[in-house]
């Protein structure tokens, strides 16, 4: 991998893990329409900690708030119903399904999960399901309503893209519009969540950057860096759309790429 291919790949990766379009997916697609390599499980992985970043500095002051609200109530009972030390077993007790699922389907994961097929499939029927939570949804609820059984239905949502195609954000998003949240309320809880999943998932995968046949150090710290900077902007942008918009600009989206590379991959074009 190049320096060009791992600046395309930062600013794909920056774009798409916080609009609800799979940025998985798109890192599989990307490379493959330009003829470039699959750059692997791995440095997907480890590339999205530049977009964790951005949300670890975009939210600081609640990701601090919720920490040590969280942590003082483990000794001083009346925090225990503060929302912010809810939270902070909300989004603990979330992050369980997706550890559990990707320790127990790593390989799948890394293999089959990552053919187009597949991947273009999820596209378009998870797209629908966003379209189907954004009609249906009651939309009334605050983050400030979570409950356990709600922040653990989520969790159990952010399984979901395991299989590139789903999208973390948009699988979240979708769970907690079905369960009456408002748009802007899902996206924020949705990035909140995501954080430990995917800090600890990049981690793990850390060790592979470098590794013969896998991207070198020098492309994925690029890609990662510049994934930091276009998430960022990703997200201040989608909390502002979310809030006055519908999501079906990125259910057209989903449904046309999806069906897009199923022509290609019909036609023969690529393979998958």
């Amino acid at each position: 991998m190049d320096v060009l291919q791992a600046i395309v790949l930062g600013v794909v990766q920056g774009l798409t893990e916080f609009l609800p379009i799979s940025s998985s997916a798109h890192l599989l697609i990307v490379p493959k329409l330009a003829g470039w390599a699959d750059p692997g499980a791995a440095f997907t992985a480890v590339i999205q900690l530049g977009t964790m970043l951005a949300v670890v500095i975009f939210f600081w002051r609640d990701i601090v708030r919720i920490f040590w609200t969280w942590l003082r109530s483990l000794w001083t009972p009346e925090l225990r119903g503060d929302l912010d030390a809810r939270m902070g077993w909300y989004i603990g007790l979330g992050t369980i399904p997706i550890g559990v699922a990707g320790l127990l389907f790593k390989d799948t994961i890394e293999g089959p999960a990552r053919n187009l097929w597949l991947n273009a499939t999820f596209l378009i029927v998870f797209g629908m399901l966003l379209l189907l939570a954004d009609q249906w949804g009651r939309k009334k609820k605050e983050v400030a309503h979570l409950t356990m059984r709600d922040g653990l239905i989520v969790g159990l949502w952010q399984m979901a893209p395991l299989i590139p195609g789903a999208s973390r954000s948009g699988s979240t998003m979708t769970g907690a519009m079905f369960l009456g949240y408002t748009r802007e309320a899902a996206a924020r809880y949705s990035f909140l969540l995501s954080v430990p999943a995917v800090v600890l998932s990049g981690l793990f995968e850390l060790r592979h950057v470098g590794d013969g046949g896998g991207v070198p150090v020098t492309p994925t710290v690029i890609a990662t860096a510049v994934s930091f900077i276009v998430g960022y902007a990703s997200i201040a942008w989608l909390l502002r759309y979310v809030a006055k918009h519908s999501t079906i600009l990125f259910v057209v989206y989903r449904v046309f790429a999806g069906a897009f590379l199923l022509t290609l991959l019909t036609l023969g074009v690529i393979s998958s």
